[in-house]
């Protein structure tokens, strides 16, 4: 069984002092951009525990070498059962789960927004933000291969010609001592899953958005190997983004964020 423990996830997580290698990030799979430097961690400095967390998750496997998936998943070994137990027992605060389904919603901005308050207005640097990713919105997930493979970009409604999300953007470059730099890295010029991550934010993926996913897939055309469904899910599940946390399904995983102390929040 071949795992990904975050793979270059893990090097931006483990020089949590001055520089955490993000360098997975700006390269991820197959591309998305590329960086000849590391980025800066943009985790606070007194935020420990949010610290110990990354550090944690860094190192949880992650299974990617499925051959097929069931529809419904009853074995821990069918999804990031380690990682996401490790979110769960979080033992810093606040923390805050959004649920998140569109892709072409605000999301991304106000999760930044929401940790800019809690971190600088609040002073609550171990704040955890995690979203509950699911509907279209778990598309931006995906690795741009499968986004290129499966034509993911005609399922936006015309939003999306790539997987935009997962790409650095310009405020990546600013210096992150300087939080109210209205172009820098905690800034609209920054928004972008990566650079959430860099902030700690944790995003989990649904494996019931991914089945259904496959099925419309299939139905449309877009099916170029002529996969059975649940070969489709596998390769599309194989292909997540680094550092994403799979869960069984998102509407069954919230209830066990809310119950640990988690509040809930949606993106609209």
């Amino acid at each position: 069984m071949r795992t990904a423990p975050g793979r270059r996830f893990a090097l931006m997580t483990m020089g949590l002092g001055v520089v955490a290698g993000a360098t997975g990030f700006a390269a991820l799979h197959d591309g998305v951009a590329s960086a000849a430097e590391p980025s800066p961690s943009l985790l606070p400095p007194e935020a420990k525990s949010l610290q110990e967390l990354t550090a944690r998750l860094s190192r949880a496997p992650r299974r990617r070498d499925f051959k097929t998936v069931p529809m419904i998943l009853n074995d821990r070994d069918q999804w990031d059962h380690a990682a996401l137990a490790e979110v769960i027992s979080y033992r810093g605060a606040p923390k805050q789960v959004w649920d998140n389904t569109g892709i072409a919603s605000q999301w991304l901005t106000v999760m930044r927004n929401s940790l800019n308050a809690q971190v600088w207005s609040f002073r609550h640097p171990d704040f955890l933000a995690v979203s509950a990713t699911h509907g279209t919105a778990n598309m931006a997930l995906f690795e741009p291969a499968m986004w290129e493979k499966y034509q993911l970009a005609k399922l936006t409604g015309g939003e999306f010609q790539s997987n935009t999300l997962v790409a650095e953007q310009t405020g990546a470059a600013a210096d992150p001592k300087d939080y109210e730099n209205p172009e820098g890295a905690f800034s609209p010029h920054d928004n972008s899953i990566p650079a959430l991550q860099r902030r700690g934010a944790v995003f989990l993926a649904c494996h019931n958005a991914i089945w259904e996913l496959a099925e419309k897939l299939i139905a449309s055309e877009l099916n170029p190997d002529e996969l059975s469904h649940d070969a489709l899910a596998a390769e599309l599940t194989n292909h997540l983004i680094a550092g994403v946390v799979l869960t069984p399904g998102i509407v069954g995983t919230l209830p066990e964020l809310q119950r640990v102390g988690f509040d809930y929040a949606n993106s609209g």
